[in-house]
């Protein structure tokens, strides 16, 4: 019997981590975190990413996330906490679990529920809740919180067990009020949670979600890794031809500030006059006063010496890099990227507008 799905090995992981984290747009977690955990999952068993068509519609799949600050310094993770969200989660709820899926694109979260499907013996599915980053729970949530009478179920874990600050937590609820609740058990765990979450049908999913953003961030991948074997530039503009997109700016990072609060990243940095805001994720581009990309529209860094992805919480002064964007329109990008009410949150703290932007 021919077995279903990608067959997910090492090569395939690296592709993955680099598209991954350029579609990560600054957030979504460090790459070599993400494949501290995904590389033990390819090894562990014969895992492979089936699409949303494997599956039946009334299927049921389960959302991997991490949630918490990328630059918090005390945060604390094992390959046992990103199991147990899901065996906590079982353990407190009756129902079957055909599938998992993640949360949103990034160097980490391309590849949350890798592990946890090989250990778990649970199929891995090409049905993520968006195709590239965001900062809040609610924004990879498929417009759940639309649903007046949905109640969710989140349980995460993580945490130094040696500090006192390993948490395991279950909630049911609102989708707003439990991803609130995660979003302060991260910060009680020092920065950073694994979760379990938001059952949904396939059929659902599928409506709601980013059907295919996985393989699309392995093609993304692919793409830069292709023109990364001549030069940085030739990788850039590989990336760039894939995306449909430009570079904004490239040259020293200047004017750099980060801060984590509320469980967020929240900073500003300039490149050769382009200036850049972001909440964990890039959220505008400007120079000369223009605006030049607006999130949902992606904005990454590209480390100009080596190449590698740079992340809101790997950025620093005088770091050499590219500035890149891709317009909205060329990703594969879940509903709730276009609710106006879910970007509010943002414009408040970076205090830009977004909002006017969306159908620009």
């Amino acid at each position: 019997m021919e077995t279903k799905g990608i067959k997910l090995t090492e090569e395939i992981l690296d592709a993955a981590l680099y598209g991954g984290t350029i579609l990560g747009g600054g957030g979504g977690g460090d790459a070599k975190k993400g494949r501290k955990y995904a590389k033990l999952a390819v090894e562990y068993a014969d895992l492979r990413l089936l699409s949303a068509e494997d599956l039946d519609d009334n299927d049921m799949v389960l959302t991997a996330s991490l949630v918490g600050a990328p630059n918090a310094e005390n945060q604390f993770m094992t390959p046992a906490d990103l199991v147990k969200t899901f065996v906590l989660l079982q353990r407190n709820c009756d129902f079957p679990v055909a599938g998992i899926i993640t949360n949103e694109q990034g160097g980490e979260a391309t590849v949350n529920g890798w592990l946890q499907a090989a250990v778990l013996g649970l199929p891995l599915v090409d049905l993520p809740c968006n195709g590239r980053a965001h900062p809040t729970g609610v924004m990879g949530s498929m417009n759940l919180h639309k649903i007046a009478d949905y109640k969710t179920v989140q349980a995460c874990v993580g945490g130094n067990p040696e500090t006192g600050s390993h948490v395991e937590c279950f909630f049911e609820g609102s989708i707003e009020h439990t991803s609130k609740l995660v979003r302060l058990a991260s910060i009680e765990a020092g920065g950073l949670v694994a979760v379990a979450r938001n059952p949904v049908s396939v059929s659902y999913a599928k409506e709601n979600g980013a059907p295919g953003g996985v393989q699309f961030a392995i093609e993304t991948g692919k793409a830069f890794l292709k023109g990364l074997d001549a030069s940085v530039e030739e990788g850039v503009k590989e990336l760039c031809g894939f995306l449909k997109g430009r570079v904004l700016a490239k040259g020293k990072v200047e004017k750099f500030s980060i801060e984590t609060t509320g469980g967020f990243d929240v900073g500003y940095a300039t490149v050769d006059g382009c200036e850049l805001t972001f909440w964990n994720e890039y959220a505008t581009a400007e120079k000369n006063g223009k605006r030049l990309a607006t999130f949902p529209d992606l904005i990454m860094t590209i480390n100009a010496e080596t190449g590698e992805p740079v992340t809101t919480a790997m950025m620093e002064e005088d770091l050499e890099v590219y500035v890149i964007a891709a317009d909205k329109e060329n990703l594969k990008l879940s509903p709730t990227m276009f609710e106006p009410e879910l970007l509010k949150a943002t414009e408040d703290v970076i205090k830009k507008d977004l909002i006017s932007y969306l159908k620009k």
